[in-house]
């Protein structure tokens, strides 16, 4: 089962990488070749991919051996090491989600309890409709279904969230369209969900 999840975090690492070489190529113009010969390197200030999940499910395994493999390969990833937990989501990481090309989102069981992740959700997802980025996301020993229908235990998570947080019928709806659509892409599904 190890060896078959190291596939799968190698093959979407693959996926992102190519991604972002793709995202990075640059057609010159004779006009512009000399110029690029002397030119300084360029520095890149935004962050190439945004990865969004809920730590206590993923972080310690699949989240931290994409995230090093990505690094490995000098890919620009944001994770959220560094940040300060709260209920609202700052303005700093709504930029940083905003910058991204690409966001890999690591739905898993407990996913949709967090607000703050599914506050990244939603922008990422808004993002992705204005066409300004490309989204994968990974179903995480959870059935893209029942993140589609916010069913299962997933669902039970998501119902545990609008228990227990004063959610406006607005946030609700956004919430779970952004979960629908979401799980309406081509991800992939990895371990077995219940």
């Amino acid at each position: 089962m190890v060896v078959f999840f190291l596939f799968l975090n190698y093959f979407l690492f693959v996926y992102i990488w190519r991604f972002i070489i793709r995202s990075r190529h640059v057609s010159l113009s004779p006009s512009t070749t000399s110029t690029l010969t002397t030119a300084q390197p360029q520095v890149i200030k935004y962050h190439n991919v945004f990865l969004s999940f809920r730590g206590e499910d993923t972080r310690v395994g699949f989240t931290s051996h994409l995230y090093a493999a990505l690094k490995r390969k000098q890919i620009l990833t944001f994770i959220d090491y560094q940040l300060v937990r709260g209920d609202e989501i700052s303005a700093s990481l709504l930029r940083t989600i905003e910058e991204a090309k690409l966001s890999v989102i690591v739905f898993s069981e407990n996913y949709a309890s967090s607000k703050w992740c599914l506050e990244e959700l939603a922008k990422i997802i808004e993002r992705r409709r204005n066409n300004e980025q490309t989204v994968i996301p990974v179903f995480y020993k959870v059935d893209p279904s029942h993140v589609r229908n916010q069913t299962g235990s997933f669902g039970g998570a998501f119902a545990r969230l609008i228990r227990n947080k004063a959610l406006t019928l607005e946030k609700v709806q956004s919430f779970i369209h952004a979960l629908t659509d979401a799980a309406n892409l081509s991800g992939w599904t990895l371990g077995n969900s219940e």
